[in-house]
């Protein structure tokens, strides 16, 4: 098969995990990454990155499930390597607590994870306003780690890295057999996709060594997560505001209502306050389409609109990019004419 030119766009965890796969399972086709930013400068990088993914209403659960499914296992072979460090992937063990019991309390992740369990009446005395508890160890990937490995790896696959804001996917046409938007956010405007909008993320970094389970209230907007350098406490969900600025009233309410939940955080210095901004849409674009070019046409397929689950789904939505490019080229080999 002659070379196939594959740009991905965008360079976060979603993009980075999509140009390795392309790059290790498919090496006819020579990859390029596109991106505005890389690591440290992009919304993955400030995620916490706790492996516990949300259910998209309108995908069939079997899909979610296998996304994670690969997922937990790409990283959990991390884990048990000597890459682990360098990647800032680890296991990390605590508690989903809830003051009314779920509507779903075991969801299709808990498949996955280990040890999962309801917590004890013993264990919920730690959590008086709180009803009702899952204990589990799941796996924590730190992005400002995890995407430099990951551009390292696709780098020695043999992909190829340009820094470059791409606003009209038209001007790539003619330079590639195949388009792979990760874009993210950057699909409301790139690929014109009214439905992404803007979940907007602060958090706060504070040293806190003495914190080792990570605690989550039941709807995720409260939540602390201890990692290699420092602990995270989150957080917000404020859906369709584009403020990048850091607002110290959400700032004080972040550290008043997980102190509630470990009243140690009082004495925690605070380290550095950031905000991102999540690429929200009521379900997970994974699919495919074609572009019209003068005699041919290009592939482009789409993967965005992760929210806050990029880091959950990122290596088994991926790995659907792969196989709807490996079907597509086969059902339409490269640059047929009309």
């Amino acid at each position: 098969m002659n070379t196939v030119k594959v740009a991905v766009i965008g360079a976060g965890v979603i993009g980075l995990s999509t140009a390795v796969c392309l790059a290790e399972a498919l090496p006819y086709c020579s990859v390029k990454i596109l991106a505005e930013k890389f690591s440290p400068d992009t919304t993955s990088d400030g995620a916490a990155g706790i492996l516990m993914p949300k259910v998209f209403p309108d995908i069939p659960v079997e899909r979610q499930r296998r996304w994670f499914k690969e997922t937990f296992a790409h990283l959990q072979s991390i884990v048990e390597s000597p890459e682990a460090p360098e990647a800032g992937v680890y296991l990390s063990s605590g508690y989903h607590i809830f003051k009314e019991v779920p509507t779903d309390p075991d969801p299709y992740w808990t498949d996955f994870v280990f040890g999962f369990r309801t917590m004890t009446v013993h264990e919920m005395k730690r959590f008086p306003k709180h009803n009702f508890g899952q204990a589990f160890t799941t796996i924590k990937c730190e992005c400002s780690r995890y995407l430099p490995w990951l551009e390292k790896r696709f780098r020695k696959a043999g992909g190829q890295i340009k820094c470059e804001k791409v606003t009209d996917l038209q001007q790539l046409i003619p330079h590639y057999d195949v388009i792979v938007n990760c874009s993210g956010l950057g699909s409301h405007h790139l690929v014109g996709d009214q439905g992404v909008y803007p979940v907007r993320g602060q958090i706060l970094k504070v040293h806190a060594t003495w914190l080792k389970n990570f605690i989550r209230d039941g709807d995720g907007k409260t939540y602390i997560y201890p990692g290699i350098d420092h602990v995270t406490l989150g957080g917000t969900r404020q859906k369709d505001d584009w403020r990048l600025e850091v607002d110290k009233g959400d700032s004080e309410g972040i550290m008043e209502r997980c102190s509630q939940l470990e009243p140690s955080l009082q004495k925690a210095q605070v380290l550095e306050e950031w905000v991102g901004l999540r690429p929200g849409r009521r379900n997970l674009c994974v699919e495919r389409e074609w572009l019209q070019a003068q005699d041919h046409q290009v592939l482009l397929v789409h993967n965005y609109g992760h929210g806050g689950c990029g880091i959950s789904l990122s290596w088994g939505s991926a790995l659907d990019v792969v196989g709807l490019v490996r079907k597509s080229l086969h059902e339409k080999p490269l640059r047929a004419k009309l």
